[in-house]
């Protein structure tokens, strides 16, 4: 897989936790919401993908989880911990990636065409 999709395929995983600020660093609310974001993206990457972390850190209850995937590196952190530490001024000059518009619930896309 390359990395353009697995960096969007992280951060989709991390938005289905409801992880905020999502730049493949993502926001966490809590320590066990870091857990839930983590768990969802390693968890699926390893299950769907059969893709595993090079190296994880910080897994043990600390306010900052970082899953390296080599050429993609997630942070999840908790939003006290992520405003000290400022990642995003590192590659303030990087051009950011948008993930592609969220598709409407079938249930929505069948009514639209009923009209």
């Amino acid at each position: 897989m390359d990395s353009k999709k697995l960096a969007l395929m992280c951060r989709e995983l991390a938005d289905n936790k409801k992880a905020e600020d999502i730049v493949v660093i993502a926001t966490g609310t809590s320590q066990p919401h870091l857990r839930a974001i983590v768990e969802e993206i390693s968890g699926r990457l390893r299950d769907d993908h059969d893709i595993r972390p090079t190296r994880a850190e910080g897994a043990s209850g600390g306010n900052w989880v970082v899953l390296d995937y080599f050429d993609v590196i997630v942070h999840v952190m908790h939003s006290e911990t992520r405003k000290h530490y400022d990642l995003e001024s590192l590659w303030s000059d990087a051009k950011p990636v948008k993930p592609a518009k969220a598709r409407r619930p079938a249930a929505k896309r069948a009514q639209r065409a009923k009209e």
